[in-house]
């Protein structure tokens, strides 16, 4: 388990900007998970560690890319049918014989190719007379074979470090005869709600409570980014309860993450918390919704607080959470990036990062167009496709300007 030093952030200036303290996190903070060797059965969603090399060429040999018969350019006709001996028969699976100049050799789908042969008529272009093959005129050289190495060149970077696998980059491994792989450990991330007015799901409300419903949106989202997510409940408004849990997690986790508390007001304990055992290097951003975001660490374990609003959980984790958890996993982050075009119009106020709450419909031309989700602020969200985000410097949205949209699947 990684540890940040002291000094690992300086202090910023509040608020930051969205893209500032990404760059910030992407600069300053080592990755901190470990690395294991995995069966390949058991790598789907995780983050690849190194470099995967090709160990062979692939296909390993030159191949039929259909069923039909395999002949030597040099025994073709110029422009007219060729009449060939059948000389010989190789199923998929099995190693050829060479077929001597001036035969055509019965080949079927991924067989190699016989020594010499180097074109394959496809089946349904072909006639047979007795013993004898007629093939199509204008058979063009090397038509319908797959050469070795046309998909992978043994050496060659076959998938990079970072990507986080899915079944496609499973089959890849698997084709290139790989049983285990070099993969990232998954970061163990302690996750606390704050508040006296929360309570679970399922028991009962308080006096002037609502339930908590941070911890299961961000459990989720975490696991879905990869990590191991540990459940430790709702930090209460004492101040020496919140200094003392919040320490007591550093040791054995690769990040803290919590919600409510990192602002100013008289019960927001968990910013003195975080700075009586490590330090904040930021606990403003310039964003809309969600601007208590707090980054530090405790112990030298990475701390990241969030808002307590559930809507502004969501947009802070899609817009900090979420590299950093990338980061820290040693996943690349690739950000996902859809135009759609406004469906509405709107003014914003210049100097802060907005994310608005949409839903998608096809617009005249089939270009997607994104209006604003209906409802108030839980409800939009969960009824929204994704999310809209407007940069710092506009200062209005016009019906047909295009936006960058984030969907919600994407988000982990």
């Amino acid at each position: 388990m990684g540890r940040l030093s002291a000094d690992c952030f300086d202090a910023a200036p509040a608020p930051m900007r969205v893209a500032d303290a990404v760059a910030l996190i992407r600069s300053r903070l080592p990755v901190l998970s470990g690395i294991e060797t995995v069966d390949l059965a058991r790598g789907d969603g995780r983050v690849l560690a190194e470099d995967l090399v090709a160990p062979i060429d692939l296909p390993p040999f030159d191949n039929a890319a259909v069923d039909g018969y395999a002949v030597r350019t040099a025994d073709l006709s110029p422009g007219a049918e060729t009449r060939l001996p059948l000389g010989g028969r190789v199923p998929a699976g099995h190693a050829p014989r060479e077929a001597g100049a001036g035969f055509a050799v019965r080949i079927f789908t991924g067989a190699p190719l016989p020594p010499g042969t180097d074109t394959v008529a496809m089946q349904e272009d072909v006639r047979l007379d007795g013993g004898t093959v007629v093939l199509p005129a204008g058979l063009a050289p090397g038509a319908n074979r797959r050469r070795a190495g046309e998909d992978v060149v043994r050496g060659r970077l076959a998938i990079p470090a970072g990507t986080r696998l899915g079944p496609r980059h499973l089959a890849l491994a698997a084709a290139l005869g790989l049983p285990g792989l070099r993969l990232r450990v998954p970061l163990r991330v302690a996750l606390f709600s704050t508040g006296d007015e929360l309570a679970p799901a399922g028991e009962p409300l308080p006096p002037a409570g609502i339930h908590d419903a941070n911890r299961p949106m961000l459990a989720a989202l975490l696991r879905r980014l990869g990590t191991v997510p540990v459940d430790f409940g709702i930090l209460r408004d004492s101040a020496a309860s919140v200094r003392e849990r919040v320490a007591a997690v550093a040791a054995d986790h690769d990040l803290i993450v919590t919600s409510g508390g990192v602002s100013v007001g008289e019960e927001d304990h968990v910013r003195a918390a975080v700075e009586a055992s490590g330090g904040l290097t930021f606990w403003r951003l310039a964003i809309k919704p969600g601007r208590p975001v707090a980054l530090g660490h405790v112990a030298g374990t990475p701390f990241i607080g969030l808002p307590g609003n559930p809507t502004a959980a969501y947009v802070t984790a899609l817009a900090i959470l979420r590299p950093l958890v990338l980061h820290l996993s040693g996943a690349l982050d690739a950000a996902p990036s859809l135009i759609v075009r406004s469906g509405f119009a709107t003014a914003k106020r210049p100097g802060r990062r907005e994310y608005l709450r949409v839903c998608l419909r096809p617009g005249a031309d089939g270009t997607p167009e994104a209006v604003p989700a209906p409802g108030g602020a839980l409800s939009s969200l969960s009824g929204s496709d994704g999310l809209v985000e407007l940069a710092e410097d506009l200062t209005a949205i016009r019906v047909g300007d295009t936006l960058p949209y984030t969907a919600h699947g994407e988000l982990g």
